[in-house]
């Protein structure tokens, strides 16, 4: 498969009045034609972040993309002006927010929303517009399309919310989709239908996903390849069923670990010990190596680079250097 979107050192960085935060450090991966990448992590590992450095959604002058390179189809979006960049950005990258009812503008109806990016983007008369856009709510699995479109955002479910987020996502045949924790706060029958839909647009536009979640259980689902990220570097990544049969990564074992595994019962679920650590406080060591059962003295003071594995994967950690491991 081709190339669509490569990833180069990618560094994010936020300025606050405690200190500067890299949320996104250094981190290089491709996402190919065709392909579902996850994207997975606790919270404040710098998922979401990396999603909003390649919209061109981080904010200035809090936070800046400080390094690295997004080359789409050829083009390096970090080098492209705001009008360039926008006709790219809902267009042929599109993206479904973590949360709709705050990604959606309250004051505006459904259907103008829907209509707004085939307007500017496909050049669409209001009137075909809005066929479109009722086209797109009854394509999502929500009935009654006509009365949704006159509808606003506060009138309706998360679930049927989630579903405009994903019609509008659409709406332009983008060849990327981000998907930003898409099944969040849904029920599981919810969730499984988003899932099912978004794999149907999927195989039908030949797009490419880029899944952003913590749930191992879409990522089993959903991935073609995996990538791992901690504390905004990543740790490990590779093709799905190998990560799964055969994680390399304390980090990854942990998560796995402490997945309910169905048909078998378990008194308390395993969490992995301690907690994220502040990015403010974080020194040259393996982030990790405060929670990580076969931490070594070289993980408290210098930090592993991605490399890959005999069985096709990359990870970061000092178990698989070949030298000086235990200075």
């Amino acid at each position: 498969m081709k190339d669509l979107m490569t990833i180069d050192g990618l560094s994010t960085k936020f300025f606050t009045e405690e200190g500067n935060v890299t949320a996104v450090d250094d981190v290089s991966f491709q996402v190919r034609e065709g392909e579902t990448v996850c994207i997975v992590g606790e919270s404040g590992c710098g998922k979401s972040v990396t999603a909003m450095s390649i919209m061109g959604l981080v904010e200035k002058p809090g936070g800046r993309v400080a390094g690295g390179s997004i080359d789409f189809q050829g083009e390096d979006l970090l080098q492209l002006d705001q009008n360039t960049l926008r006709a790219i950005r809902g267009n042929e990258i599109a993206m479904i927010f973590q949360e709709p009812m705050s990604s959606l503008n309250p004051v505006m109806k459904i259907g103008e929303q829907i209509m707004e990016p085939l307007i500017v983007h496909l050049k669409m008369k209001k009137k075909e517009a809005r066929l479109r856009a009722i086209e797109l709510i009854q394509q999502v699995g929500i009935s009654r399309p006509e009365q949704i479109a006159d509808s606003y955002p506060h009138e309706l479910s998360g679930g049927m919310l989630q579903r405009i987020m994903i019609a509008i996502a659409i709406s332009c045949n983008p060849k990327l989709l981000i998907a930003d924790e898409p099944t969040t706060a849904l029920d599981v029958t919810i969730q499984a239908q988003i899932l099912d839909m978004l794999r149907g647009f999927k195989e039908s536009s030949k797009m490419s996903i880029l899944l952003i979640t913590h749930d191992l259980g879409v990522v089993a689902e959903m991935a073609d390849y995996v990538i791992v990220m901690y504390s905004g570097k990543i740790v490990e990544e590779g093709e799905v069923v190998e990560l799964f049969k055969n994680p390399k990564h304390p980090y990854t074992r942990g998560l796995l670990k402490s997945k309910p595994v169905m048909g078998q019962r378990q008194e308390e679920l395993y969490s992995i010990p301690g907690q994220v650590p502040n990015p403010l406080t974080l020194t040259p060591s393996c982030y990790f190596h405060d929670r990580c059962e076969h931490c070594m003295p070289v993980c408290r003071s210098r930090q592993p680079q991605l490399q890959e594995t005999g069985s096709g994967q990359k990870v970061s950690c000092w178990l698989y250097e070949e030298a000086e491991v235990h200075v």
